[in-house]
């Protein structure tokens, strides 16, 4: 099967295994080490599984009966319930807070905005995980083989979210571990620094962007044995996959046509790709959905690699030569990201070639929106009910852009992934939103977005009881007007 990873004879008594994704390489690890890329040629590292050797289940629908036994910790567990589609570590060592207690809705207002059929999109909302992002699927299984390999110091490189999530499960747990992160300067929204600090973290703010910050964790990492949890680490993947078995079992096990994801350092797309990758090979779904990942235009190198310089997964030897003539470009010209999506604002994602291999497997497309773009799906995501922070809507965005170009048809089942919760960048929100017009040009205007009618903007009124209900009355008569 392409981009499958065949279990190698190397490692033929070992059902779970860490393998080399370069095909030219393929050096094979066992899970009880960790590497966050291949120690003989420095490509990525996959998670990979002998599936002969393990027990595999009969149906998707097998799962439900785990409902039953929710005061298990695993079972309750979102992410571990699907434990025999990760099944790298025994149950004792697993490391778990509860997370993936998330929602798949039907979002009718948002699709009329979209131009989807009436029913045909859903939004699964992963803010209601514990640190507010989709990040708590990686950690718990980053975490769980932190344990099992005795690490102690935990670091990672953020633009928020990781950061957040990292510092949740260090204080949540017992199980004595010590968070490290490391931001650039002005590139992490306040939301989820205040998570970081208020859990505890040890937190290292550099010169630079994340980009920079990736490259300094990597190093101190390496130099003080430190284990590192951004998605360059295999595992984290392994928790991601859990988003698509939440998002089939929500949907009665059926395959949509359409999932639809931000792109970032692309460890969700990398990792959806890998669910359905192995639901396939096991006979578990008859039908793979498309791909469509999504970039901000401030950090667009997915877009502009995939579909302008067409650079493609073949088999795992990807054209570096062209991803590299692009970030030399990059650096020459001096270009850093720059977005207000900040948990996507990213130049140099560690997980491309991951990426380029799920784009593969499911018919996948890419494109870029603007942050006009994206704060207008924002404040209509906003009001339909469910609230995301401006990285999310990016989702949003992009499959309106697509409904526009008719790659999606209105009658398409389409499922967007939103990845954080809605106060995680409240200042983005309230830029759009509010009143000061200051402030709006300081975090919005500078970066080319302009007022929209999407935005809620407060009613300044005298303090006085006439002008405040002749105020209600004048709304609600607009509002009936509008009706």
């Amino acid at each position: 099967m392409a981009g499958y990873s065949i279990p190698t004879t190397e490692r033929s008594t070992e059902a779970a295994y860490q393998q080399c994704l370069n095909p030219s390489c393929s050096a094979t690890f066992g899970i009880d080490e960790a590497h966050f890329s291949c120690p003989k040629c420095g490509d990525l590292v996959d998670v990979v599984y002998d599936w002969d050797r393990l027990p595999v289940p009969r149906a998707l629908s097998d799962f439900e009966a785990k409902w039953s036994r929710r005061l298990d910790p695993l079972c309750f567990s979102g992410v571990w319930r699907f434990r025999e589609l990760l099944p790298f570590a025994p149950a004792d060592r697993i490391v778990t807070i509860g997370e993936g207690q998330t929602l798949l809705q039907r979002a009718d207002k948002v699709g009329a905005f979209v131009g989807m059929s009436t029913g045909n999109l859903m939004l699964q909302y992963e803010g209601m995980n514990p640190s507010g992002s989709f990040k708590d699927n990686g950690m718990t299984a980053a975490f769980t083989h932190a344990r099992m390999v005795g690490a102690r110091r935990v670091a990672c490189a953020s633009t928020g979210n990781t950061s957040a999530a990292l510092a949740v499960y260090c204080s949540a747990t017992d199980h004595g571990f010590k968070a490290i992160i490391f931001i650039g300067s002005g590139k992490i929204a306040y939301g989820k620094l205040a998570q970081a600090l208020d859990h505890g973290a040890l937190t290292v703010q550099i010169v630079g962007d994340f980009d920079d910050a990736m490259t300094r964790v990597r190093e101190v990492s390496d130099r003080l044995g430190i284990y590192l949890m951004n998605s360059v680490n295999p595992f984290r993947l392994e928790g991601q996959k859990t988003i698509m078995y939440r998002v089939l079992e929500a949907n009665g096990w059926e395959v949509p046509d359409w999932i639809v994801v931000p792109g970032g350092n692309l460890g969700n797309s990398s990792a959806f790709g890998k669910a359905f990758i192995e639901l396939k090979h096991l006979g578990l779904i008859d039908r793979v959905p498309r791909l469509a990942v999504i970039n901000a235009a401030g950090a667009r190198t997915l877009n502009e690699l995939y579909s302008a310089r067409e650079v493609r997964w073949r088999s795992g030897l990807a054209d570096s030569a062209k991803i590299g003539a692009f970030y030399n470009e990059l650096d020459a010209s001096g270009v850093k990201a720059s977005t207000i999506a900040s948990a996507i604002e990213i130049n140099r994602p560690v997980n491309l070639k991951k990426c380029l291999r799920a784009l593969e497997f499911c018919d996948g497309v890419v494109r870029q929106v603007s942050d006009q773009q994206i704060m207008d799906a924002k404040a209509r995501v906003g009001a339909g009910g469910l609230g995301c922070e401006p990285a999310s809507a990016a989702s949003v965005a992009g499959a309106k852009l697509l409904r526009e170009e008719g790659v999606i048809a209105p009658s398409d089942r389409v499922v967007c992934i939103l990845t954080g919760h809605q106060l995680k960048d409240p200042t983005a929100t309230v830029a759009y939103h509010g009143a000061d017009q200051e402030n709006f040009e300081k975090v919005l205007g500078s970066r080319g977005v302009r007022r929209a009618g999407f935005a809620n903007r407060p009613v300044i009124v005298p303090n006085d009881l006439d002008d405040i209900i002749r105020t209600i009355a004048l709304y609600s008569e607009a509002e009936s007007a509008g009706a």
